[in-house]
């Protein structure tokens, strides 16, 4: 069962999500965080960069990406290069924390790259935090290219339905296996996707990868504003 979270504002929620992270934390002497780039998670950078810190956290996490442009990371259309700017530049972490992927490089040697690094380092993550689009996609596994969610690779490129940009994304396999999973959706223009995907997900299960995210622990959480719950 989901587990649904609504907020008037947007503040209310970037506290909320948080306080809910430095909570799950405190459990584990080392803890695994997959980011999601978007205007939604921005927001909750820049709260977080304004609260209080606790470096015992920022010493004991380690910092990976669901999904990144082939860009490199000074690029505006990096998803690393916004959280450095909004988060990790305001924050006590240190750099063999931060696992950025390399957008700059090979697309297929780094998403073989970054999927052996994630083996290593994390599987599963003790939280991943996911973006929904408005076409229902989720890291970057898009509606046209839905089948990709079943892909046995841990990384692998994938390309933008409309612009053709190459990304590099983690699978469903690794999202799933994830202890915790966080949807965090802000927006009128969401609530139709929050809806069909919350109360209908078997049926939306063939259109929206984001209606696949059903991870085994069972610990999937949404962190909604009003305005994209308000047809739930």
């Amino acid at each position: 069962m989901d587990k649904i979270n609504i907020f008037n504002t947007t503040d209310e929620l970037n506290e909320a999500v948080v306080s809910f992270i430095q909570l799950i934390s405190k459990e584990k002497s080392h803890f695994s965080i997959s980011l999601s780039g978007g205007s939604t998670p921005k927001a909750l950078f820049d709260y977080w960069a304004n609260a209080e810190q606790n470096p015992e956290f920022w010493e004991k996490t380690k910092l990976f990406w669901g999904d990144e442009r082939c860009v490199p990371p000074d690029d505006e259309m990096s998803n690393y290069g916004m959280t450095k700017q909004h988060l990790l530049d305001k924050v006590p972490i240190a750099e063999k924390n931060i696992f950025r992927i390399h957008g700059e490089e090979n697309a297929e040697k780094e998403a073989v790259r970054y999927g052996q690094l994630i083996d290593k380092e994390v599987t599963p993550f003790d939280l991943i935090i996911l973006g929904l689009g408005d076409d229902g996609h989720t890291v970057s596994i898009f509606p046209p290219t839905i089948d990709l969610w079943e892909c046995p690779e841990t990384c692998i490129v994938n390309h933008h339905p409309e612009s053709g940009m190459p990304r590099i994304t983690i699978t469903g396999k690794v999202v799933n296996k994830a202890t915790r999973v966080i949807f965090l959706v802000t927006g009128a223009n969401k609530a139709e996707k929050v809806r069909d995907i919350v109360l209908h997900r078997e049926e939306f299960a063939v259109r929206y990868p984001a209606a696949l995210v059903n991870p085994a622990s069972g610990n999937l959480y949404w962190f909604l504003d009003k305005a994209a719950a308000h047809l739930l």
